[in-house]
C-alpha cells in the first residue's frame, strides 16, 4: 500500500505501500488487520475486518501534542532527484525528468530520461530514471508484492541492478532497486539495497520510508518503527509519512499514538479517503465508536467504490448496535468485490444474530473459507455458529 493513486506520491513513496495483510485470528470481537502502509496514500488496502480492543501496548514514550497544521512545513517531494552527476548538461535532462515524474507526467519523464540515457549511456542515473518511469507505468499500485510476476517490473529491476553494478555509490539507484524489489515481493533483497541507500542519504525521508516498509515486510517491526519515525521527522508535513508511522504504531499496540498521527494526516489531507479510514480504524480499536463512525462514513463518501471501506464501516455500525445498516454495508462491499473474505466473515457475524438468517451466515463463512482456507477466523466463527445452533430451543 494504490488503485486510486494516480499521483506519483500515491504510487511511489515506499511510504508507499506495503499492504501487509496482518490479520489476527478471531470473530467479530477479535482484532484484525491494521491499516495499510501506503505512500502518499496508495493502494493499501486490505482494510481491517473486526477491530476490537487494541493489542497490549509496549512501553511507549508520552504522546506528543498535535501540532497545528499551519505550523508544519509543506511536504517534501517523494521523487529522489537523479540530477547529481556533476555533468551540467546531463543533470539538466535528469532534472527535467525528475520534475515530470513528480508531477505524474510519465510520458514527459520517460522522454527526458531516455534523452539522458542517449547522452550518457555509461552513467547509472539515466538508467535509473528510465527504469523508474517504466515501473510507474507497469504498476500503478505500489504495494508489497503488488507486481510479483509483472514482466515489465522484472525487466526494469534487472536494469536497476545493472545501474547499481555500474555505480555502487550512486545512492538513488540503491533506493529505486529496493522499491522495485518490494514490488516483486523480495523483502530481504529490498532491505539490503535500501540500507545502503539510507546509509548514503541519511537525510532523505523517502529512503527511510522505503526501508521501513522493507523491514515490515521482513518482520522487523521495531526497526521499521525507527525508520518510519525518522521519515516523519525529516518530512513532518507529509500525510503519507504520518499515516505510515501511525500504522506501525498501531501494529505495535501504541494505538493512542497512532490516532494522533492519523489525526494530523487527516488535517493535512482532508480529502483522502484512506487517511479517514485509517483514523476510523484506530478509533474503533479504542472502542471510540462515536468518533470512528464519522471517519469511516467520510471514507466511504470520498471513495464509495472501495469495498474495504464499506466493510469497515459496516463493522463499526454493527458494534454500535445498528445491525441492519451494517448488513447493508457488507452487502454493498461484496457487490463491489465478492472476493473480499473479511466482508463475508463480517456479514456472517451479523446474520448469525438472527436464527432466521443463520443458514445464510453459514454459507457466507463457507464462501470465505473457499477464498482463504487458511484464515483461522472462519473456523472460529463456524464453531460459534455450531454452538448457537445446538443451543436453540
Amino acid at each position: 500500500m494504490l488503485d486510486q493513486a494516480k499521483t506519483n506520491a500515491q504510487r511511489v513513496a515506499a511510504t508507499a505501500l506495503v499492504t501487509l495483510a496482518l490479520v489476527a485470528c478471531g470473530g467479530p470481537d477479535k482484532p484484525a488487520e491494521t491499516p495499510p502502509i501506503a505512500s502518499a496514500h496508495v493502494e493499501p488496502v486490505a482494510a481491517p475486518t473486526p477491530v476490537a480492543p487494541a493489542p497490549a501496548a509496549s512501553p511507549a514514550a508520552p504522546v506528543a501534542s498535535v501540532p497545528k497544521q499551519d505550523a508544519l512545513p509543506p511536504p517534501k517531494p517523494t521523487t529522489i532527484g537523479l540530477a547529481r552527476t556533476g555533468d551540467a548538461k546531463l543533470d539538466a535532462l535528469l532534472s527535467e525528468g525528475d520534475k515530470a515524474f513528480e508531477d505524474d507526467d510519465l510520458a514527459k519523464a520517460s522522454a527526458a530520461y531516455e534523452s539522458a540515457r542517449k547522452a550518457a549511456p555509461t552513467k547509472a542515473a539515466p538508467i535509473v530514471g528510465v527504469a523508474r518511469a517504466k515501473i510507474a507505468k507497469a504498476s500503478p499500485a505500489f504495494g508489497y508484492a503488488a507486481a510479483e510476476k509483472n514482466p515489465d517490473v522484472t525487466a526494469a529491476t534487472k536494469e536497476l541492478k545493472r545501474a547499481v553494478q555500474m555505480e555502487p555509490a550512486f545512492a538513488p539507484a540503491q533506493v529505486e532497486l529496493g522499491r522495485a524489489l518490494l514490488l516483486l515481493g523480495d523483502g530481504a533483497a529490498a532491505e539490503s539495497a535500501l540500507r545502503k541507500g539510507v546509509q548514503a542519504m541519511p537525510e532523505e525521508a523517502e529512503a527511510h520510508s522505503a526501508l521501513g516498509v522493507a523491514l515490515l515486510a521482513t518482520g522487523k517491526s521495531a526497526e521499521a518503527l525507527t525508520e518510519l519515525t525518522k521519515a516523519r521527522d525529516l518530512d513532518p508535513g507529509s500525510a503519507a509519512r504520518r499515516g505510515n508511522l501511525g500504522t506501525v504504531l498501531f501494529m505495535n499496540g501504541r494505538v493512542a499514538e497512532a490516532v494522533k498521527e492519523y489525526e494530523i494526516a487527516v488535517g493535512l489531507m482532508p480529502e483522502s479517503a484512506q487517511v479517514h479510514s485509517d483514523l476510523g480504524t484506530a478509533l474503533l480499536a479504542q472502542s471510540d465508536f462515536a468518533r470512528a463512525l464519522p471517519e469511516l462514513q467520510r471514507a466511504v463518501a470520498l471513495d464509495p467504490k472501495r469495498a474495504t471501506y464499506r466493510s469497515n464501516l459496516g463493522y463499526a455500525l454493527q458494534l454500535s448496535g445498528k445491525v441492519t445498516e451494517a448488513i447493508a454495508q457488507y452487502r454493498s462491499a461484496l457487490a463491489i468485490d465478492n472476493k473480499l473474505a473479511s466482508a463475508w466473515i463480517n456479514l456472517a457475524t451479523a446474520l448469525a444474530r438472527d436464527p432466521k438468517t443463520r443458514g445464510e451466515a453459514r454459507q457466507a463463512l463457507k464462501t470465505a473459507e473457499k477464498l482463504d482456507p487458511t484464515d483461522p477466523r472462519v473456523k472460529a466463527n463456524l464453531a460459534e455458529l455450531d454452538a448457537l445452533e445446538r443451543s436453540k430451543p
